[in-house]
C-alpha cells in the first residue's frame, strides 16, 4: 500500500492529482490524508483527516509514504522506518505562504531513505524503483558537538 499525506492544515491538489493520475498504473492500493472531503480523486481511497491511531497505521502499514515536505511526515518515516518521497508546496503556484517546503526539500536531499519529487512528473519514476529504503537519522558531528556544547553550558 503507498500513503500519501498532504499534512492537516492546507489541502494539496497538485500532488493529489499526480497520484491519482499515477494510481491506475500501480498495483497496490493508494491510501490519502486529503485535508478535505471533496472527492476529486476516484483512483485513491481518500480520508479528509485521519486520528491519529488511524494515520499511525496506515504509516506504519505503507510500502513508501508520498508527502508535503513537512517535518511530521519526515519525522514519521523515521518513526516507522520508511521510504518517503516529498513534493514540496511551492509559493509560485499558490499551495503555501511562503517557500519553506523548497528550503525543506532541498536540505533534505540527499538523506538516507528520503527522496525529491521536484515536479508531479517525478512521482512515478520514483514509485517504481524497487530499491528504496526506509527513512532513518542521520548522526550529524556537527550537531552532535552543538548538542556536548548546549549540555556542557546547562549543566555549568
Amino acid at each position: 500500500m503507498i500513503f500519501v499525506t498532504v499534512g492537516t492544515q492546507l489541502p494539496f491538489p497538485r500532488l493529489l492529482s499526480a497520484m491519482n493520475d499515477h494510481a491506475t498504473g500501480l498495483d497496490e492500493p493508494v491510501v490519502a490524508q486529503t485535508c478535505s472531503d471533496d472527492g476529486k480523486w476516484p483512483a485513491l481511497e481518500c480520508h479528509g483527516l485521519l486520528q491519529p491511531d488511524a494515520f499511525a497505521r496506515c504509516f506504519s502499514q505503507a510500502r513508501v509514504v508520498i508527502a508535503h515536505a513537512g517535518i511530521g511526515s519526515v519525522l514519521s518515516a523515521r518513526r516507522w522506518n520508511k521510504p518517503l518521497v516529498l513534493m514540496p508546496r511551492r509559493h509560485d503556484l499558490g499551495e503555501h505562504r511562503n517557500d519553506h517546503q523548497l528550503a525543506t526539500a532541498r536540505r533534505l536531499e540527499g538523506s538516507p531513505g528520503i527522496h525529491i519529487a521536484w515536479e508531479a512528473s517525478d512521482l512515478f519514476a520514483l514509485l517504481k524503483r524497487d530499491d528504496l529504503v526506509g527513512a532513518m537519522e542521520v548522526i550529524d558531528p556537527q550537531r552532535e558537538a552543538l548538542l556536548a556544547r548546549l549540555r556542557d553550558f546547562i549543566d555549568d
